[in-house]
């Protein structure tokens, strides 16, 4: 019998660390995928990443808008109790027999509450990891509700077992967001550049080049400003010794207007002729922007995740991965001018490092299928450590 499995994609990230599932469960003879997109993945202003989708083959059976406008902690609730509306009401007509969520975004956490509410077993992609911000408590949220677990790592396993849950539910497949790198060609060209527009300085993907992409901190909001300016002061120093660098926009998530207005604001006052702005890349894409950029810079896990894997230098800037599993390719450095540009110099000079298979060998799209294809269903839960 074919199972019907939904996967609910919110964000451009969403959807790179989904993909390489995605395209295995539409060619599973087990499996029938049904694609959500909704949240910001819907939204120009934060990349758009539907049109991606849909270039890529996936045609949406729906999609959901619940992105609350402001960007403050009010929002996110307002946009998390809104997705679970509407999901409730799309589930009911995709009756799917499974529903994966990904990872740890507030959109994430909808998505497992309108699943299990509604009798729907629940599985779940990158539990069991440890990090700054909501997002811990939402991930570890979502552990407690979903019924099937797809950890990335050994030590996100323990967890997991750790936080009660059956190891019989718990399959350690390494993350998807991996796999692309696993297969993809890595090279980069200036057409590929071009193709995304953007604004700023043309980049040269020839020449030395850094990436930069720092999002709001939920559990810090109002120090979005503060804090982008801090990493500007250090990335402008790198600028004025001749690094180019590629700028992504910020995520949706309470400050993200704080975080944007210190870019713009830079971007006016200075007009940086070293510097280009963009909202979204393909996954594969994005893949081959930070391969041969000389540095990654800023918070977000892909450069603890895919920079592992890829041996991309990184410098990781604030609490926003604080406690997450690291390779060597990690330097870390607060919100301050000084200790930023000193931890870019120390990667500059130490060039690429060995790849990592922490996260994953390129082989987790195909597992996760394989087990949703076949493992057990069920919709009760009991704490694993409890007398039989």
């Amino acid at each position: 019998m074919t199972r019907k499995i939904c996967v609910v994609v919110n964000s451009r990230a969403n959807y790179g660390r989904i993909k390489s599932f995605l395209r295995a469960a539409k060619a599973h003879s087990g499996l029938r995928l049904q694609l959500i997109v909704g949240a910001s993945a819907l939204l120009y202003r934060f990349g758009e990443a539907i049109k991606i989708i849909r270039a890529d083959g996936f045609e949406p059976d729906s999609v959901v808008h619940s992105i609350v406008e402001g960007e403050t902690p009010t929002t996110m609730a307002k946009s998390t109790g809104l997705a679970i509306v509407e999901l409730a009401t799309h589930f009911e007509n995709l009756k799917p027999d499974v529903v994966l969520t990904v990872a740890d975004r507030f959109e994430t956490l909808a998505t497992a509450v309108a699943s299990s509410y509604m009798n729907i077993p629940l599985a779940h992609t990158q539990g069991g990891e440890v990090t700054g911000s909501i997002d811990e408590s939402v991930r570890h949220a979502i552990t407690k509700l979903a019924h099937i677990h797809f950890p990335a790592t050994e030590r996100a396993r323990e967890y997991l077992i750790r936080m009660g849950e059956d190891p019989g539910a718990i399959h350690l497949t390494g993350c998807p967001a991996i796999d692309l790198l696993a297969e993809a060609d890595l090279s980069i060209t200036y057409e590929l550049l071009e193709r995304y527009k953007g604004v700023g300085a043309p980049l040269d993907p020839a020449k030395p080049y850094m990436v930069v992409l720092q999002h709001p901190v939920t559990t810090e909001y109002g120090e979005g400003f503060k804090q982008v300016n801090e990493t500007l002061q250090a990335v402008a120093a790198m600028g004025k010794r001749g690094l180019q660098v590629a700028w992504l926009w910020p995520n949706v998530d309470a400050g993200s207007d704080d975080v944007a207005k210190g870019l713009r604001v830079f971007r006016e006052r200075h007009r940086p002729d070293y510097m280009h702005f963009y909202r979204n890349f393909s996954p594969e894409d994005y893949a081959r922007l930070i391969n041969n950029a000389h540095c990654l810079v800023g918070n977000s896990s892909s450069g603890l995740r895919e920079g592992a894997f890829l041996g991309v230098p990184c410098v990781n800037i604030g609490s926003r991965q604080r406690g997450r599993e690291r390779a060597s390719n990690v330097v870390d450095a607060p919100h301050d001018a000084r200790a930023i540009e000193a931890a870019i110099l120390r990667q500059l000079d130490h060039g690429r490092y060995p790849r990592s298979l922490m996260f994953g060998d390129g082989s987790a799209g195909a597992r996760i299928a394989d087990v949703l294809a076949e493992v057990p269903l069920s919709i009760e839960k009991r704490l694993n450590y409890l007398p039989a």
